[in-house]
């Protein structure tokens, strides 16, 4: 992209505050399949002692000894030392675990060396998180794991104070002559955006045409990273481009491979196609999302698994191939619009100089900070109060 230099803003600077990932410490705790969750939940609470050490595969962080605070909006956890009182299974919560892995996670704080209680805080059916793998993605569901800094899109529940730079709205509104949302920014950054040797830019254009073409253009990359989240409808390939499921999964397959001539998926017997080649060959973080979403998914079974990590279904779950489906046609959707977000220039864009001039940069530094966003005491440890 032409024009990017020292005077074009920062990602850093135009959603200020961010989170890092959170740091699991224990991969038993998050699974494909929500019902393995609750299988090891039983197993490590029906042991005892060197045997629930062992399972619970304690760190510096966390171990069964120990208690921790509720995880905010999971008010049925439990607070004392999880020896002592480990209380019912929580129900496991979707989360983003690998760029466009769904997964389940238990929440429940003293499972997780740093479960990021202020992402949790904002956490409700409003909010949209923003992850760099290095290209941005957004997602409805809580990232966990190797995503890098997590920036939600607003700073309070509801929807409620954007995360962005003060008074960039209401200045991008007055120069394009339109409303601009939230989520009209975070769809331009999805199609202007670029990582560079200062961080991650995001080039704002000063012409509303252009500004228009990349609300177009990042919209559409919104509504398919998004997979049908918060209302929306799911996206969809063509007519006769649609994969379907050609032969069932039968008993476990034993391997992922892919047929380019034609466009067929195998998982063992079971056939999906058409699966086109973008879909199939597209990364994220250096890595095939597809077969590394299948071998999250085998993980239990192979010789390295041990443990609470061991367990999982016997047989492959029909919901897996209803979720393969959906993968295959986002990846393939963003395997299309790739090359126009390559090609799309921002134009003569908003330098930093005017945005400091309209008050838009810096940002404040309460900004970088998580809101106050209380609306009744968290319970702490063993049951007290938690200190915030």
């Amino acid at each position: 992209m032409g024009g990017v230099s020292e005077d074009v803003p920062l990602l850093d600077d135009l959603m200020p505050w961010s989170v890092g990932g959170l740091r699991l410490g224990r991969d038993w705790v998050a699974a494909p399949d929500p019902a393995a969750l609750r299988t090891r939940w039983a197993a490590l609470t029906g042991s005892e002692g060197a045997e629930q050490e062992r399972l619970f595969r304690p760190s510096r962080s966390r171990r069964p000894g120990a208690g921790a605070a509720a995880l905010p909006g999971q008010r049925s956890a439990a607070t004392a030392r999880f020896a002592d009182a480990p209380g019912p299974c929580p129900d496991p919560v979707r989360v983003l675990r690998e760029p466009f892995d769904e997964q389940w996670l238990l929440p429940d704080q003293r499972l997780i060396d740093a479960a990021r209680p202020e992402l949790w805080r904002v956490r409700d059916e409003h909010q949209l998180f923003l992850a760099l793998t290095p290209d941005p993605l957004v997602t409805a569901h809580l990232p966990i794991g190797r995503l890098g800094r997590i920036r939600p899109l607003h700073r309070r529940p509801g929807g409620a104070e954007p995360n962005l730079a003060p008074s960039l709205l209401a200045l991008l509104g007055a120069r394009h002559g339109c409303r601009v949302s939230p989520e009209d920014v975070l769809g331009w950054i999805l199609a202007a955006g670029r990582p560079g040797p200062r961080g991650y830019e995001v080039p704002l254009a000063a012409d509303p045409e252009r500004w228009r073409a990349g609300l177009e253009l990042g919209h559409r990359l919104l509504g398919v990273q998004l997979r049908g989240a918060r209302g929306g409808e799911p996206p969809r390939l063509p007519g006769g481009r649609r994969p379907y499921v050609r032969s069932a999964v039968a008993g476990w397959p034993r391997e992922l491979a892919y047929d380019a001539e034609n466009e067929t998926l195998s998982l063992g017997s079971g056939t999906v196609s058409p699966v086109p080649a973008g879909a199939w060959e597209y990364e994220a973080q250096g890595v095939q999302v597809l077969p590394a979403w299948f071998a999250a998914r085998t993980a239990h079974r192979g010789e390295g698994a041990d443990g609470l990590a061991a367990l999982g279904p016997a047989e492959w779950p029909q919901s897996w191939t209803s979720e393969l489906l959906a993968l295959v046609t986002t990846l393939a959707l963003l395997a299309e619009l790739a090359p126009e977000r390559a090609a799309f220039e921002a134009g003569p864009g908003l330098s930093v100089d005017a945005l400091r001039t309209a008050g838009v940069l810096p940002p404040p530094t309460w900004a970088r900070h998580p809101a106050s966003v209380l609306d009744h005491q968290e319970e702490g440890p063993g049951g007290q109060f938690a200190l915030l």
